[in-house]
């Protein structure tokens, strides 16, 4: 009786559908509907756009295996969020995300790496930014598109069949072309790890236990 009374508790406390939480028990397309009805639209890309730009080397900071920021002055820095891969993530606490996915370091060394072994940097922006402001575009390492580099590693997810190739068909294809080659990957898409994620985030804050560092 004692091990069916803890096993009803330990389904209760991660099932909202028992305990009446929103989150967790939420249909996947009703929570698919919020999400986008809280994204706003992309901007206009206010810098030079669709032709590649040269990039210091030195001027680039890697954030994960996804994301860099560069610095063009004292004051002008730009976040890059790179198009046509989703790597998996790290553990973001401001971003919602209370743990890691397998893989996130592994991801973010091998850009780290990429990136200070390149001697030549190229940044082909897209015409719009993201809904957070931030750069779309590939990057080419030594005249390799670092998207590419990262499917061919078996560290990304092509990200072109879930949302599109805004507007650069051809860098997109290349990035489809090596993902067929990669195959299978051994972690779950980032975009439904950052889903889950959230919902989890936002059950554990409602009750108290988010984890803290």
């Amino acid at each position: 009786m004692k091990r069916v009374a803890l096993a009803f508790a330990l389904v209760s406390a991660v099932s909202p559908a028992l305990v009446g939480g929103p989150a967790l028990g939420a249909a996947p397309q009703a929570r698919e509907a919020q999400r986008a009805e809280a994204r706003p639209s992309p901007s206009p890309q206010p810098r030079a756009h669709s032709t590649r730009v040269q990039v210091e080397p030195q001027a680039i900071t890697v954030d994960d295996g996804d994301t860099v920021v560069i610095r063009w002055g004292a004051r002008d820095s730009e976040i890059v969020r790179m198009l046509g891969i989703d790597t998996p993530e790290t553990r973001h606490l401001e971003h919602n995300l209370p743990y890691g996915q397998p893989f996130g370091p592994e991801a973010q060394a091998f850009a780290r790496g990429a990136f200070a072994g390149a001697t030549q940097i190229e940044l082909l922006r897209a015409s719009t930014v993201d809904p957070y402001g931030r750069t779309l575009g590939y990057l080419f390492l030594n005249g390799k598109s670092y998207s590419v580099l990262v499917v061919e590693a078996r560290l990304a997810y092509e990200s072109v069949s879930h949302y599109g190739d805004n507007g650069l068909p051809r860098e997109a294809a290349a990035v489809l072309e090596a993902a067929k080659a990669a195959g299978p990957l051994a972690f779950e898409p980032p975009w439904e790890f950052r889903n889950r994620m959230r919902d989890l985030s936002r059950w554990m804050k409602e009750r108290g236990i988010y984890p803290r560092e």
